[in-house]
């Protein structure tokens, strides 16, 4: 995705933390959906889709092209994912330690 360059990284960074009190505000999947609906294109949501679908199979150690040939997502994107696993700023952490205690709490 193409970077802007006319915004200052100040601007950027309040811009993204309004975006991710928004987000943290909605409580429901429903009400998620459709804020990234309305907020994403379609290929956007497909990509960021895609993504989140390999972290359980990249942290269950599925090979790559395995997980490749189960999901259709390249090979360079499922890389992408694994070294953010490693290397990135917990947000993929978060997320399935969350879902994990409501699934758990569910039960």
């Amino acid at each position: 995705m193409k970077r802007r360059t006319d915004i200052d990284e100040k601007t950027a960074s309040l811009a993204l933390q309004s975006l991710a009190r928004a987000l943290a505000g909605l409580s429901r999947p429903e009400d998620v959906r459709a804020f990234l609906q309305d907020l994403c294109t379609p290929a956007e949501l497909e990509a960021m889709a895609d993504r989140w679908r390999v972290v359980p199979l990249i942290l269950k150690g599925v090979p790559y092209r395995e997980i490749h040939e189960l999901t259709e997502v390249s090979v360079t994107t499922i890389g992408r994912v694994a070294r953010t696993l490693e290397t990135g700023a917990g947000g993929y952490a978060a997320a399935l330690r969350r879902q994990h205690s409501r699934t758990s709490a569910a039960q």
